[in-house]
């Protein structure tokens, strides 16, 4: 079986979906191919046993508002963007919580003796972080990760009580493995302007349009995909002269579901020919059955098929996962959460042992979200909560975490015994989802995207390329399909 397009988009996850979008609105006929039998990769919806009709997002649960390409292609969508609570963010480090100071860049403070950041690490912490502003600009030059650059600069409270919380926790890795130009980027271009990290963060935040911050989507992330899904596959009812037949008649669909690819070879005439492997039963053909695809252009969105593109790019990323991660939401019911204790949620430093917090990050989200509260509250009535708690880190072996370690690990965060107060729960797991922010591994895909710009008719997107974020994931998969 076999079909002629004018493009095929390997990989159905946000970034897969959306260049196939931008290259359908261009007039082209896209043929998406996905592995699995789900689109959305990481971002995924789903829904309690108890409450099957209020909607939760099991992946992403908002995007940032910079750059405006998330806001601009929901709106195109159909689906509204709403704005969180107006509620503080915590912080958890040996063992207290705090509110996170307000002004920063991954935890970085601007103003080392605001009132905020004081309350977080203490007259000493703030005595040490101050001498950011007189140490030589040579201190920490050097530091290429995002541990080594503060810890140099303003000491370790600084480091362990507000960078490790967030820049961990939004990055699932240490600090030591996060490259500060990835994760951070533009911010040491102005340490070496102010020659005082400090400063370079007060600059940074000064030059971030007002407005810019955290938003979602009524309904939740997920729609995004059923949305763009539903566009995509309504883009195959246009073609009224397919030129692919097989025993059972015509094929239109431009979302294929179940289709490995497991070959790429490029014809004389300059066409990609992908072939893949069903793995569904339900795949035309059934299981096992191969089929082909041919298209001027290609656009890959997983690292799984990196390896196929060597003949033509002669880059292969060296293999480096991201870290497993498991999000276990939970239903609650527990007035006391009525007054949002911890705000809209916590980020968490890392535990020195066991017996600690082992989550890294807290999601109140019928807090921080009042469309799911809303939704909550009628479909169960007053006083019950959702609560999504995050583990796993790069480099930690993966554990994973049930209802009951999540309510104990809620109990510590929030200040209120939630153990017994649990009506529902999911698990969700994602292996790698997250591309590992490490300089060996920006550097590999530098190289590869480097190797891409000079091969006509290929393109690569998707987080793995783009970087974490719904923010950088769609403006990446827009702008690199543009030169198709």
């Amino acid at each position: 079986m076999s079909q002629r397009v004018d493009a095929v988009v390997v990989g159905g996850g946000i970034g897969g979906l959306v260049a196939a979008r931008t290259l359908i609105d261009r007039g082209l006929q896209t043929v998406v191919l996905e592995a699995s039998t789900r689109l959305g990769g990481p971002v995924r919806g789903g829904s309690f046993e108890s409450l099957p009709r209020v909607p939760l997002d099991l992946g992403a649960e908002s995007f940032a508002a910079r750059g405006g390409a998330v806001t601009e292609l929901a709106d195109e969508l159909g689906l509204d963007v709403v704005a969180p609570a107006g509620l503080p963010a915590w912080g958890y480090a040996a063992g207290r919580a705090f509110p996170l100071p307000a002004a920063g860049v991954l935890g970085i403070p601007a103003v080392p003796w605001a009132p905020d950041v004081r309350r977080a690490i203490g007259w000493p912490g703030v005595a040490r972080a101050a001498l950011d502003r007189v140490l030589p600009r040579q201190v920490g030059a050097r530091a290429e990760d995002l541990g080594s650059l503060v810890r140099a600069r303003l000491g370790a409270r600084v480091t362990d009580r507000l960078v490790a919380p967030v820049a961990a926790g939004v990055h699932s890795a240490p600090l030591e493995r996060l490259a500060v130009s990835t994760v951070a980027p533009g911010l040491l271009d102005r340490f070496a302007v102010e020659g005082s990290l400090t400063r370079a963060v007060g600059a940074l935040r000064a030059a971030v349009p007002a407005g810019s911050a955290v938003r979602g989507i009524d309904g939740g992330i997920h729609t995004l995909v059923e949305a763009l899904a539903g566009e995509i596959a309504a883009s195959a009812e246009d073609w009224t002269d397919s030129p692919t037949t097989d025993a059972t008649g015509p094929i239109h669909t431009a979302l294929r579901l179940g289709h490995e690819v497991v070959e790429i070879e490029r014809s004389d005439d300059g066409d990609w020919v992908v072939r893949t492997r069903a793995t569904s039963a339900g795949v035309r053909g059934g299981r096992g059955s191969v089929h082909t695809t041919v298209a001027p252009r290609l656009v890959v969105t997983t690292p799984a098929v990196a390896p196929l593109l060597e003949p033509w790019t002669g880059v292969v990323p060296r293999p480096e996962a991201g870290a497993d991660v498991h999000l276990v939401t939970l239903l609650l019911e527990a007035p006391e959460l009525d007054a949002a204790p911890r705000g809209s949620g916590m980020l968490v430093a890392p535990a020195s042992d066991s017996s600690q917090v082992r989550a890294k990050a807290l999601t109140h989200a019928t807090a921080k979200w009042p469309w799911l509260a809303d939704r909550v509250r009628a479909a169960a009535g007053e006083g019950f909560h959702v609560v999504r708690l995050s583990y796993g880190r790069l480099g930690e072996p993966t554990v994973a975490p049930d209802a009951d370690e999540a309510a104990r690990d809620a109990s510590g965060l929030l200040g209120v015994p939630l153990t017994d107060r649990v009506v529902d729960h999911l698990v969700q797991r994602w292996d790698g989802a997250l591309p590992p922010p490490t300089p060996a591994y920006r550097a590999d895909v530098a190289a590869l995207s480097a190797a891409v710009g000079r091969t006509p008719g290929l393109a690569t997107t998707g987080g793995w390329v783009a970087g974490t974020g719904l923010a950088a994931i769609v403006g990446h998969a827009q702008a690199a399909v543009e030169g198709l």
